[in-house]
């Protein structure tokens, strides 16, 4: 399977905000949509991406003052991104090797979506109760 399996199904909608967005501003939006990362865009260019693990480690450094900066100073700038040709097994890999739970997927140098963990781990229980489905039926038939 594909990222793009999983974009089809999903939805290509991606949540983001300005680099010089107050921190504050991205947490509440992160409350709000109950996601677990923001991508960080100057108008369609990715700048980077803002996680709550990001958050959490600002917080524990400088305290709650650090909200009132602006999410480029707080944000993960070497971005790890994918393609919708990358399958899921290299998407688990580059996860897993990273350390990361979400991942811009950009195309001609144009972020297209947003696939974190939750959507894997979706797909995949998706992928086992249909083969499962499929054993069953089988074994009807024999």
């Amino acid at each position: 399977m594909t990222v793009r399996s999983i974009l089809n199904t999903k939805g290509h909608q991606i949540m983001s905000v300005a680099p010089d967005a107050k921190l504050v501003a991205a947490v509440k939006l992160l409350g709000e949509k109950k996601i677990g990362a923001v991508l960080v865009m100057d108008q369609s260019r990715l700048e980077g991406i803002l996680s709550e693990r990001d958050i959490v480690r600002v917080l524990g450094e400088r305290g709650a003052g650090v909200l009132d900066e602006p999410v480029s100073q707080v944000m993960t700038r070497k971005v790890v991104s994918c393609k919708e040709t990358d399958t899921v097994a290299e998407l688990m890999e580059m996860m897993t090797t990273g350390k990361f739970r979400h991942l811009p997927v950009v195309d001609n140098g144009r972020v297209v979506g947003l696939i974190s963990i939750g959507d894997i781990v979706k797909w995949r229980v998706r992928e086992y109760e249909s083969e499962q489905e499929a054993l069953r039926d089988y074994i009807k038939t024999a």
